[in-house]
């Protein structure tokens, strides 16, 4: 007696899935959401508080006006260094100014140069990393060398040089800290870009005849990108405590100007009056510091 030869059958080919395509196709969205469901989802105390500190920034820079009806660059010469009251939360400065309207009016200073130096950092630093790392040969050995220049100089001295040529201002302060910047964005893109580019799913795009701008821009570019969120998130804080600094020299705006940094140098000169130093100190810290505290909490999530 014979019997019929057990016919063989084809293993199934995987699926190659890009990561920033989403699911696998044909994969039940019951599968997901269940997976979803066993995530436990919770944010610690200190991130919610930071997050409401960078809250409240931010609601200063852009409206600051609901915020106190004190005019800031106008005092009561008769009301000058008084003391933190009901009429001034506060305190005054040494020409009857209100400080805290100071404070509110100058976040909105600080944080658009910040915003500035981020986004010259993000966008040069990710396109000569994004290139670097892409094209590679001679084209990454020249972006490297240039890279290595930049990190081989102090990034505060770098934004002093770069401040003192363009003029003391503070957009120029947050050109010269966003150039600063360049270097870093540029090797964290740069090493991401290779890690990304030796991926199984660029492999197979490429393989498909997706061409090379079509492999960057749709493939490498959404996925190496996603580590430099949390690092420009930690950016902004550096660059609101660069800004105060050079402020701080007089490389910013001049007065009448309200920076963080202008104000805690021009209340050095009242010993007596603490509190024209110590208020607008706290709020540059508590913001840096809620900044590195979200930067971190994103790193540690993504």
């Amino acid at each position: 007696m014979t019997t019929a030869p057990l016919s063989r059958r084809a293993a199934p080919v995987p699926t190659v899935v890009d990561p920033s395509q989403g699911s696998a196709p044909g994969s039940a969205p019951g599968g997901l959401l269940a997976r979803a469901r066993g995530i436990r989802l919770s944010v610690p105390i200190d991130v919610i508080v930071s997050f409401a500190v960078v809250a409240v920034v931010l609601a200063f820079s852009l409206a600051p006006a609901l915020f106190t009806s004190q005019n800031p660059a106008q005092g009561v010469p008769a009301d000058k260094l008084q003391a933190p009251s009901a009429a001034h939360l506060l305190g005054t400065d040494h020409l009857g100014r209100d400080l805290f309207a100071r404070i509110v009016f100058g976040a909105q200073s600080s944080v658009t140069s910040a915003l500035v130096a981020v986004a010259i950092g993000v966008v040069v630093g990710g396109l000569i990393g994004l290139l670097a790392g892409f094209l590679g040969s001679w084209t990454d050995t020249v972006l490297a060398r240039f890279v290595d220049v930049l990190l081989a100089i102090p990034a505060f001295l770098l934004a002093v040089v770069i401040v003192s040529s363009l003029g003391f201002q503070t957009i120029n302060a947050a050109i010269a800290t966003g150039v600063s910047a360049v270097a870093v964005f540029a090797r964290v893109m740069r090493s991401e870009v290779l890690r990304v580019r030796s991926s199984v799913f660029v492999e197979a795009a490429r393989l498909q005849g997706g061409s090379t701008l079509h492999v960057l821009f749709r493939h490498v570019l959404p996925n190496a990108s996603r580590s430099l969120i949390p690092l420009a998130v930690l950016q902004f804080g550096l660059s609101i405590l660069v800004i105060a600094g050079l402020a701080f020299l007089g490389y910013g705006d001049p007065p009448p100007a309200s920076d963080w940094g202008l104000l805690i140098s021009a209340g050095k000169d009242y010993p007596r009056a603490p509190w024209l130093v110590v208020w607008p100190a706290l709020v540059t810290v508590a913001t840096v510091l809620s900044i590195n505290r979200i930067s971190r909490w994103l790193r540690r999530t993504s």
